[in-house]
């Protein structure tokens, strides 16, 4: 790589590594959110909504397109983030 490439690509880095660090802002204001859900949920069969997640999934996939972004991505991204979740639900589910 010349240096010239090498420069360019230290600043791209820089500006991806500041844009993760809003990902995790925002996953923690996702992660208070999710768990005020939880505290809702009063039943542990109650974590996995699958209507819900084939409507969200269908949404992004939809945003993503409309924003020109590739559906196989975000479809991606999506489904681990929820998967995510779920499995920290039912590792914090407590029965009322």
């Amino acid at each position: 790589m010349s240096p010239k490439n090498l420069k360019e690509l230290k600043k791209i880095r820089k500006k991806l590594d500041k844009l993760d660090d809003s990902f995790i802002m925002l996953i923690k204001k996702r992660t208070i959110l999710v768990k005020q859900v939880l505290k809702l949920k009063e039943n542990k069969n109650q974590i996995i909504d699958n209507k819900r997640i084939k409507y969200i999934l269908n949404l992004i996939k939809k945003k993503s397109i409309k924003n020109k972004i590739d559906p196989k991505i975000t479809n991606r991204i999506w489904k681990n983030m929820i998967y995510s979740y779920i499995d920290f639900e039912k590792r914090n589910f407590r029965k009322k």
